[in-house]
């Protein structure tokens, strides 16, 4: 007996809490699926890691160029990069938890995602007043999308990822809620069309985006 609790004691301290939490929300999520599949999110991260993610000594970007595409702003964005992870335990971490195979096999069991030749992308983003994003598609090599949210503030009540309908007109249909430890997550496809700014920023909106990308995957010193 004296074996076995030690067994399992040494398996519990092998679990990662990233993975833990995150299962535990994706069973409880709220599917939605007008204008198309997406799942709300509530507490994918550990308590406690939000705001350690949050306090990331990496600056806001001084004068960006906002015109709808991050990818503009390409010279500032900040990965979880193995670089990072060894800086940062916070990034190592997280990181550990969403490349865990029962992560991977949950993504697949509730959303479909085919993560077979999945990479693991997570971006810390830092979006100042006055940013925006078109509606847009994510490009194809993009398997899975998920933005966690990071801060409490009243400013950034409708600061999530809005939700549009597609072409031609974009219409507008609903915003994810910011807060902290809240989320969305769709799989990326030729109708998940979602922008930022339908409600202007107000204040320093911070988010990860967690991606699996496809080993098609150009610049592959971002992924984790």
């Amino acid at each position: 007996m004296a074996q076995v609790m030690a067994q399992g004691a040494a398996a519990s301290a092998l679990r990662n809490p990233v993975a833990e939490s995150f299962i535990t929300c994706l069973e409880n999520a709220r599917h939605e699926t007008a204008p198309f599949d997406f799942w709300l999110l509530e507490d994918p991260l550990p308590e406690g890691y939000c705001e350690a993610i949050a306090k990331l000594p990496f600056p806001a970007p001084g004068a960006p160029n906002y015109n709808g595409r991050r990818e503009t702003n390409n010279a500032t964005r900040v990965y979880f990069t193995p670089e990072n992870q060894d800086r940062f335990s916070v990034c190592e971490r997280v990181v550990e938890g969403f490349n865990s195979p029962r992560v991977r096999d949950a993504i697949t069991s509730v959303t479909g995602a085919d993560l077979t030749d999945g990479h693991l992308r997570i971006e810390y983003c830092q979006d100042t007043p006055g940013f925006w994003l078109e509606p847009h598609t994510d490009i194809f090599v993009k398997k899975f999308t998920m933005l966690v949210y990071l801060l409490d503030d009243p400013l950034l009540a409708n600061a999530g990822t809005d939700i549009h309908d597609g072409p031609p007109d974009h219409r507008y249909v609903t915003t994810a809620p910011y807060a902290k430890n809240k989320g969305v997550i769709f799989i990326p496809g030729k109708d998940t069309w979602h922008a930022v700014g339908h409600h202007p920023l107000k204040a320093l909106r911070k988010s990860i985006i967690i991606n699996f990308v496809t080993s098609a995957w150009r610049d592959k010193w971002e992924l984790a």
